[in-house]
């Protein structure tokens, strides 16, 4: 019998729990990514579900070279990785600004942008680009439903794009639009609410632009609505979780984003308490905990059901418990990868089938050199 996909040949030489990233599958995705989007240039891929330098590495080699980032350490990381374009798709205030600049000092070759939606947010901008003496990049946040950042298209945000625009060494560069409110199944019902959300973006857009701003570049939406904003050539595209995917968008989305899972965890059976009952070595410390259960879905167990977690345990229901021994492996793909990779500071990077080497989750920490 063929090995299944997740199989690893010297899987006894990883320690578990473990993060384990299937190279074939990745490139898989990165290959996907580029036939949607149609042209590498139109790609700023959200680095925050991997956090890996070889993976933006992997992506420069297909003339991905722009990208978006949350933490300073995630820019420092693109950076360092050959980007030779960064935008940290957070408003950096206080000391973060300060290291937003320091960046732009340290590498030179890469153009640093960041967002804002308030004047003060600019204050600090101004004054880290003064200090440093160097040009940043600056995209206006616009709300487009999700309310969690941003500014309502409309008066207030044209006042702002002005300040931004005859700030000294702030460089005006598009504007940044996130809809993460929007993951509905149906992709026609996911449409018909982007472009709805859009449509105001769109005008504003035009305005500026009819006021003598040049909106150079509009970085739009996440994963789910990666497709919908493909078709619009105007806009830059940001999907982050396509590159691992998960269980939470793969059943969500099979039809139009036909991602493979990628990144899986590696638990050990340790206990078996009771007659139809598994203890894994895969606990909150492990796997996102933020979502209800199941947290993590075993393609050995795909039924099983979780009835207990704690910080190094997951307790599984099953009445299968009787096929499985202590010390067996079982291959989990989580249901929101992007919190579950920060947990671990490396990945085992599987290749055909073995455990070839292994991958430092580079932009775990906060905080790389700056």
């Amino acid at each position: 019998m063929h090995p299944a996909w997740f199989h690893v040949e010297n899987e006894s030489e990883i320690p578990s729990p473990a993060l384990l990233f299937y190279r074939s599958r990745i490139e898989h995705n990165l290959q996907l990514m580029l036939k949607i989007a149609g042209d590498a240039n139109r790609l700023r891929p959200h680095v925050k579900t991997h956090k890996c330098a070889e993976l933006i590495e992997r992506q420069v080699a297909l003339s991905i070279t722009k990208f978006k980032a949350s933490t300073i350490a995630e820019s420092e990381m693109c950076a360092a990785a050959g980007a030779s374009d960064v935008l940290l798709a957070m408003p950096p205030v206080g000391i973060n600004a300060q290291r937003l600049a320091e960046l732009a000092v340290k590498f030179p070759q890469t153009s640093f942008s960041t967002i804002a939606d308030a004047e003060e947010t600019i204050r600090f901008l101004a004054s880290a680009a003064q200090q440093h003496n160097v040009t940043l990049g600056v995209f206006l946040e616009l709300d487009c439903g999700m309310s969690r950042t941003g500014i309502v298209p409309g008066d207030e945000a044209a006042i702002l794009a002005h300040v931004i625009h005859d700030t000294p060494l702030l460089q005006f560069r598009g504007l940044h639009a996130y809809d993460g409110h929007i993951h509905d199944e149906s992709l026609d019902v996911r449409r018909e609410r982007c472009d709805a959300a859009f449509e105001p973006v769109h005008q504003f857009r035009c305005r500026l632009q009819g006021e003598g701003l040049i909106v150079k570049e509009l970085v739009a939406g996440g994963s789910p609505t990666f497709g919908i904003h493909a078709g619009y050539p105007d806009r830059t595209l940001s999907p982050g979780t396509t590159v691992l995917w998960d269980f939470g968008y793969g059943d969500k989305y099979p039809v139009d984003l036909p991602f493979q899972p990628a990144a899986v965890l590696l638990a050990r059976v340790i206990s078996k308490p009771g007659h139809n009952r598994l203890t894994v070595d895969l606990g909150h410390k492990s796997v996102a905990p933020e979502n209800p259960h199941p947290r993590v879905r075993f393609e050995e167990l795909p039924d099983a059901v979780a009835v207990m977690q704690s910080e190094e345990h997951l307790v599984l229901e099953t009445e299968r418990a009787h096929e499985f021994s202590i010390g067996q492996a079982l291959h989990g793909i989580p249901r929101h990868v992007c919190p579950t990779v920060s947990m671990h500071g490396e990945a085992c990077v599987i290749e055909a089938g073995k455990f070839t080497q292994r991958w430092p989750i580079t932009a775990r920490n906060r905080r790389i050199t700056v």
